[in-house]
């Protein structure tokens, strides 16, 4: 086992033996462009975690690194505390699912399946038996001798799927691989691919910029912004307190307001909306703030702390209705509720008062946008 020795002199191959991959301070430029700068992960045994971020957050860098395509410039790759940063891919135990693919054309599913065991030198009898396992693991067990031009897309990344896993990985590392895919095949692949991963007790690292895949698949979420990882948590916390204004309007939908600190809470357009402050923040200093759309409430116009307005627009989303709501100076929010509530009848320009579920403010940092 390979054991380097960081500036403390405590070898890296023994500090984290409870994980099974620890990422520090992974970092890779191109030129003078930083794609990954200094990222520290940790995922533990089973757990499925995602990297999810716009173009060029650097997050399929990241996945390649850990997979062995790309070399960093920096840091360390810790498997089941072994050092793996320099190894061949091969070597690794991690299986790969392309965004594309990358299935072999001129061969069959089957084929595509048993390249790895084949290039492995296993006997023809135990590859046979693992691509109809695997096969009829993934549901393609019928499309075995067809050619991937001959597949639909649900149908290929299944068959790249079933290929990572013949290797027998322990971690399985996925960059993208339904963004090709229609929304209705998405959802059902996500739900089955998670069915998967769960059953066979992998780890799993996903790459996505859909932000419903990753809070439907996740039991973290890391959210990466300029090569960087800005928040790391489980879905609910990501979506309930996040820990900047990147990551509140990066998921979902967020009012972001501004108001004045006071004793009690916030100040907004003359109201006091009630949150514990920290000690550090004095009364008067302007803060940041952020409520989602369903945690604002219609309420009588006379009650405290309301903000009255007209609605200013109404788009129907299916099972819920946005209304975007323009108050006072200019101040506008958003409001979100079951198609079926009162709010659904209301038209544009209707007048109409919210309230916000203070449970449900969050401050946001004051040292991050």
């Amino acid at each position: 086992m390979l054991q380097r020795l960081d500036m403390s002199g405590a070898s890296r191959s023994t500090r984290h033996g409870g994980s099974h991959l620890v990422i520090e301070g992974l970092s890779k430029r191109f030129g003078q462009a930083v794609a990954v700068g200094g990222v520290d992960l940790t995922i533990g045994q089973g757990e499925f975690v995602t990297l999810l971020g716009d173009s060029g957050c650097g997050k399929t860098t990241l996945l390649r690194m850990i997979a062995g395509f790309t070399t960093p410039d920096a840091g360390w790759i810790l498997r089941n505390g072994e050092d793996v940063t320099h190894l061949a891919p091969a070597a690794r135990r991690m299986g790969f699912v392309f965004q594309s693919y990358a299935l072999f054309p001129t061969k069959t599913a089957g084929q595509n399946i048993g390249f790895a065991p084949r290039m492995a030198g296993r006997p023809r009898a135990d590859i046979r038996d693992r691509v109809r396992e695997l096969a009829e693991m993934v549901e393609i067990d019928t499309l075995l001798d067809r050619y991937p031009h001959e597949l639909s897309g649900g149908q290929q990344q299944r068959v790249a799927l079933a290929r990572a896993l013949a290797s027998e990985p322990e971690m399985l590392l996925l960059d993208e691989p339904m963004s090709a895919l229609d929304a209705r095949i998405r959802a059902k692949l996500r739900a089955e691919l998670r069915g998967l991963v769960d059953r066979l007790g992998m780890t799993a690292l996903y790459v996505t910029h859909d932000q419903e895949e990753a809070l439907a698949l996740s039991d973290r979420i890391a959210v990466m912004r300029a090569g960087r990882i800005e928040q790391i948590g489980t879905p609910n916390e990501i979506y309930h307190r996040p820990g900047s204004r990147f990551v509140a309007e990066f998921i979902g939908v967020s009012n972001i307001l501004t108001a004045r600190a006071a004793a009690d809470g916030v100040v907004l357009d003359g109201r006091l909306w009630p949150l514990r402050l920290p000690a550090d923040i004095p009364d008067g200093e302007t803060v940041t703030v952020t409520i989602r759309p369903e945690h604002v409430l219609p309420c009588a116009p006379e009650e405290p702390g309301a903000l009255g307005g007209t609605v200013e627009s109404v788009t129907f989303l299916g099972p819920t209705v946005r209304l975007v709501i323009a108050c006072a100076n200019g101040l506008k929010i958003v409001a979100e509720h079951a198609s079926t509530s009162p709010w659904a009848v209301l038209e544009r320009h209707a007048p109409i008062a919210v309230l916000p579920d203070c449970r449900h403010l969050v401050l946001l940092d004051r040292t991050r946008t």
